[in-house]
């Protein structure tokens, strides 16, 4: 089946809107039991579609757990060179890691075998056009590797730095405190 085809049928299953909600202004998720309703801005429209087809190639939905996934696999497969919706990942990956850090590093570890979608510079109509498995063949490196050690670090690297991102409205409160008390 096509990419079209699956995507849409992803976003029919996950109760998404059928462009993926790149014409809307806003988007909304549920972090922290709150319903968040964020701006939409354009560098998000542009790879929307991409950061879905992650889903449908690593067979997630599009809950917390599958989020966590996509989110460790996105940064191993070198989506954090893409700023900024790199920042968007790693807060991603960061919030995921207090809710399903097994998922993040399960992800982590498969996208060290993977070639990222965004990475092919494909246009949206050639992705489109793809079958599943052709999707699969491209994107699947010719050469696996077994997780080492080297691997793990550069997962501890990828978690303090997320959680920098995560944590850093916290930490200017707390830093702003402690000089407006001196």
């Amino acid at each position: 089946m096509t990419l079209d085809k699956l995507l849409a049928n992803f976003y029919r299953k996950n109760r998404i809107p059928s462009d993926g909600g790149v014409n809307k202004n806003n988007f909304r998720i549920k972090a922290f039991g709150i319903n968040l309703n964020l701006p939409n801005p354009k560098f998000r429209k542009d790879v929307t579609h991409i950061h879905d087809i992650h889903h449908i190639l690593n067979k997630c939905n599009a809950n917390w757990k599958g989020e966590a996934f996509i989110a460790g696999w996105e940064i191993s497969t070198g989506f954090w060179k893409y700023f900024p919706i790199c920042i968007i990942s790693l807060w991603a990956m960061a919030y995921s890691l207090w809710l399903h850090t097994k998922a993040v590093l399960k992800g982590f570890k498969k996208g060290l075998n993977n070639i990222g979608v965004i990475d092919l510079k494909l246009s949206r109509s050639e992705l489109m056009k793809l079958e599943f498995d052709q999707l699969i063949n491209i994107t699947t490196k010719e050469k696996t590797t077994q997780i080492v050690i080297i691997d793990y670090l550069q997962f501890l690297f990828w978690v303090v730095t997320s959680q920098l991102i995560f944590l850093f409205p916290l930490i200017l409160i707390i830093t702003s405190i402690i000089y407006l008390k001196k």
